[in-house]
């Protein structure tokens, strides 16, 4: 039931679309047969679909220029984020380190070596020895001071180091900032932020230097103060301790005998 059905129905549709063909045709062919005149056939329904298509068309060109032209601009704005600095501080930072380190490296006395502070502790600032000889300890107290002199001129020396690190630092400052603030890309902008960062790294290291040969110098200091008091007791122990007091003998004014 249910095919046969559909089959009537198509074959209905086919002979209404059959029965229908020639009016279409018919009207077709006299629609601009009507509009002819003089020789010239103008057909207002299909002259519409020519404009609506070329409309159309434009539309389309006009879209994909303005796709076009996005794209470039997204190409030019890549690039310009992709561009490098040009200009780096590296080196100018590299050779402030550098002195602030050489000056830290010609420590006088005591280095700033954990092996030689040790050594010092154990020798020239332990604890005074008793079978010492009096030059012994004269020699070892003007070894001690010697070393806090230098510690102190070796803290100034660094000091006035940092100071001469100043005036590099600012104009490396200077130019970064302009650098940055000049940057056409998100690239270029970083990296002046991170030479920035690199500059600020590099005035810690001085500070830090700074922090270090002061220190030192103080603990020189307090090092001597505490070895001196040391020696003082033995010698003011040595100076107590009973002797054989004055044994009297013979005295010659004169070694030749005359």
């Amino acid at each position: 039931m249910t095919r046969s059905f559909r089959s009537r129905s198509r074959a209905l549709r086919f002979a209404t679309i059959i029965a229908a063909t020639p009016v279409a045709i018919s009207l077709f062919i006299s629609t601009p047969a009507a509009a002819q005149f003089g020789g010239i056939v103008y057909d207002p329904t299909n002259y519409a679909q020519n404009v609506l298509t070329a409309a159309r068309t434009l539309q389309q060109v006009n879209q994909q220029i303005t796709q076009l032209q996005n794209e470039a601009t997204m190409l030019i704005n890549q690039a310009r984020n992709l561009a490098s600095l040009p200009y780096s501080s590296l080196q100018q930072l590299q050779q402030s380190v550098q002195r602030t380190q050489q000056l830290l490296q010609q420590a006088q006395g005591i280095a700033l070596n954990v092996q030689q502070i040790d050594r010092a502790f154990q020798t020239t600032y332990g604890n005074a020895s008793m079978s010492a000889s009096d030059q012994a300890l004269v020699a070892q107290a003007r070894e001690r001071w010697q070393n806090t002199v230098g510690g102190l001129q070796d803290a100034m020396r660094v000091q006035a180091g940092v100071v001469g690190n100043i005036d590099t630092n600012r104009s490396e400052m200077s130019a970064l900032v302009g650098q940055s603030q000049g940057a056409t890309g998100a690239l270029q902008a970083t990296q002046a932020g991170n030479q920035l960062l690199a500059l600020q790294a590099q005035q810690l290291a001085d500070l830090t230097a700074v922090v270090a040969a002061n220190g030192r110098a103080q603990s020189l200091s307090e090092a001597e103060r505490a070895a001196a008091a040391e020696q003082g007791r033995e010698q003011r122990r040595r100076f107590l301790t009973p002797g054989n007091g004055y044994q009297p003998g013979n005295a010659r004014m004169f070694p030749n005998g005359n």
